[in-house]
């Protein structure tokens, strides 16, 4: 299959291999600068992995400057000043504009299609590959062909082919389902480059104990979450939003960034502290109690919370308090009290690691930037050769940078690689 079968003897050639958010930007630039284009996909269709980005939303970027853009970068962040620069989040703002896709801004500056429809991105992007001449090949790449330190080629399928130049735009390792399970790593590291090791990032976490498992399927919104080390109480995130109760932990907005500022996730390192009121004080929080107490006087307990707890959480918080769920509430005293707010303020989960890299958002880890140019992503091994997106060893939080990361570094890598 082909977009488009233009073909120019005297542009330079340039392969990109898959075809993700990276991908489709670096054949997008390469093209329009002037290349002869070929795009590998090993899928049957382009951006599989984008169609579910942000549940099916797609967070295309942050609507921010690029210093607040870099503090939202944990990894590597001065490597993408360059990258950036040449092409910022307004211009991803204004790219898909331009391609006939609206777009929105929600809180925490994260921008969204106002359709809600990632495949509109993926749309957008096909569409831009397609006047711009690219070909479309679905095979999977077997490998990199380097003479003397330079980018001679490819082999894919039965066969071989002669490139000038070629991106690697291959993803990371994670949602290997849609195909980005590590070719990557073993293109840049038959070229000779290092690859950092390897975790899961903006993925959920495992807990501890049975609580997580006795409310799965129950989302928080407006909760706040306090990651700290279980030793010296030291807090190392601390945010507010949604979550959610799984089989194996917690999930959600909230988790998802907690776990990118977190490292060697031993059992037990680190605990997780969920404020179910984080807008009421702890004064303000009794009184609360009181009057619902006021309220239901002649209840039980487990029959006198509901206007304070969702349901299925009613019964694990009593048990957390270690208070008789059929007490009468004109009976509960003024300790238990303190205990039940205590709890509201701060219940803990201990956590005992990340789920696996095939479950994360991103990659941490990746082909070392020590060894690429930021200013035009080509390896300082071997000419020709290019990178850009998640197999850098590059990442950030959640908000759209991600995705960022791709469209700017794809960009510059597209634009040198059709320059040579």
């Amino acid at each position: 299959m082909t977009f488009m079968t233009k073909k120019e003897t005297d542009a330079r050639r340039v392969a990109v291999i898959g075809a993700g958010a990276a991908g489709m930007m670096a054949a997008i630039t390469a093209a329009e600068a002037g290349a002869d284009v070929t795009l590998f996909e090993r899928n049957d269709r382009v951006g599989k992995k984008l169609r579910i980005t942000g549940k099916g939303r797609c967070n295309v970027t942050n609507n921010c400057d690029n210093n607040e853009f870099l503090s939202n970068v944990p990894t590597n962040p001065r490597f993408l000043y360059a990258s950036l620069s040449r092409f910022s989040t307004a211009d991803t703002m204004a790219f898909f504009e331009d391609a006939g896709v609206p777009l929105k801004t929600e809180r925490g500056k994260r921008v969204f299609p106002i359709s809600d429809r990632a495949a509109d991105i993926v749309s957008a992007m096909e569409r831009r590959c397609r006047e711009a001449g690219v070909t479309l090949v679905h095979r999977r790449v077997r490998g990199l062909i380097i003479e003397d330190r330079s980018m001679v080629g490819l082999k894919y399928g039965d066969g071989e082919e002669n490139f000038d130049a070629v991106i690697v735009c291959t993803g990371g390792r994670s949602y290997s389902m849609t195909g980005s399970d590590g070719d990557g790593y073993r293109f840049a590291t038959e070229a000779g480059h290092t690859i950092t090791p390897l975790h899961p990032s903006l993925v959920p976490l495992v807990a501890e104990g049975k609580l997580c498992a006795s409310l799965q399927g129950l989302s928080l919104k407006n909760v706040s979450l306090t990651i700290k080390m279980a030793g010296s109480g030291k807090v190392v995130y601390e945010d507010f939003g949604e979550m959610l109760f799984t089989h194996y932990g917690i999930t959600g907005p909230l988790v998802l960034s907690a776990s990118a500022h977190l490292s060697d996730i031993t059992p037990g390192k680190y605990e997780a502290y969920i404020d179910l009121k984080p807008a009421l004080d702890e004064k303000t929080l009794d009184a609360r109690i009181l009057s619902d107490f006021s309220k239901y006087q002649n209840r039980d307990l487990i029959n006198a919370l509901d206007d304070l707890l969702p349901q299925k959480m009613i019964a694990p918080y009593i048990g957390l308090c270690g208070i008789d769920p059929r007490k009468k509430v004109n009976s509960i005293t003024r300790e238990e009290r303190e205990k039940m707010v205590h709890i509201l303020k701060g219940i803990r989960v201990k956590l005992n690691g990340f789920r696996p890299i095939e479950e994360a958002i991103v990659t941490r880890g990746g082909v070392s930037v020590k060894e690429i140019d930021p200013k035009t992503m080509q390896s300082k091994l071997v000419e020709g050769l290019y990178f850009a997106g998640e197999v850098l060893d590059v990442d950030a939080y959640t908000g759209g940078f991600n995705l960022q990361i791709a469209f700017s570094t794809a960009t510059v890598a597209g634009t040198s690689a059709a320059w040579g």
